[in-house]
């Protein structure tokens, strides 16, 4: 499980084994099956999410509907909100597949950054990459159309569309699953023609 964080890790900067060391003592290491709920709408949570294998998602609960707001794949993280604000979760995380996850607290990544300053820099980088790329994705969803979400989704994030329940996916597009239905048959069609 490490050597996937690692190879991840590798991308961005060289690790010592002191550091490789320090991670693995941190016992962030954890499987969960499939249907895990990991923070629940009204729960307080310190837990920061990074999937090394897996699928996680996040969901509100409005009027007994769920709406889906994203999904975290390999090497993707998520530091809910209410981590930050130190507030009840508004929202739902889960896992959609078994998944090995790495599970961080804020006191754990003092320490680290303490002892190894790098990882404050890493994490930094890390999470101006993922400000940027939530920007882009909201500002595309905005301004397309159903089907041009669709589209978008296809070529940037085509594995979801295998891995993820119809339903779901439908509400992370904002439109119903009949009309996905609509959208997934008039492309079909127009890659055929």
């Amino acid at each position: 499980m490490q050597e996937l964080l690692f190879d991840f890790i590798s991308n961005y900067v060289s690790l010592s084994e002191e550091e490789k060391n320090a991670i693995i003592s941190l016992n962030i290491f954890h499987s969960k099956p499939k249907g895990s709920i990991l923070l629940k709408e009204g729960q307080k949570s310190q837990d920061g999410y990074f999937v090394l294998k897996g699928c996680i998602r996040t969901y509100y609960v409005v009027d007994g509907e769920e709406k889906t707001t994203a999904f975290y794949t390999e090497m993707e993280g998520i530091t809910p909100n209410c981590v930050l604000s130190k507030t009840p979760s508004e929202y739902f995380i889960s896992c959609l597949e078994d998944s090995i996850i790495c599970v961080s607290r804020p006191d754990m990544e003092i320490e680290m950054f303490t002892k190894f300053p790098m990882f404050e820099s890493l994490c930094r980088i890390l999470s101006e990459e993922q400000l940027a790329k939530e920007k882009i994705n909201f500002d595309e969803f905005k301004t397309s159309s159903p089907e041009q979400r669709y589209l978008n989704l296809l070529q940037k994030r085509p594995d979801l569309v295998q891995r993820v329940p119809q339903h779901q996916l439908a509400s992370y597009l904002g439109i119903k699953p009949q009309s996905l239905s609509r959208i997934r048959t008039r492309v079909l069609l127009k890659t055929k023609s």
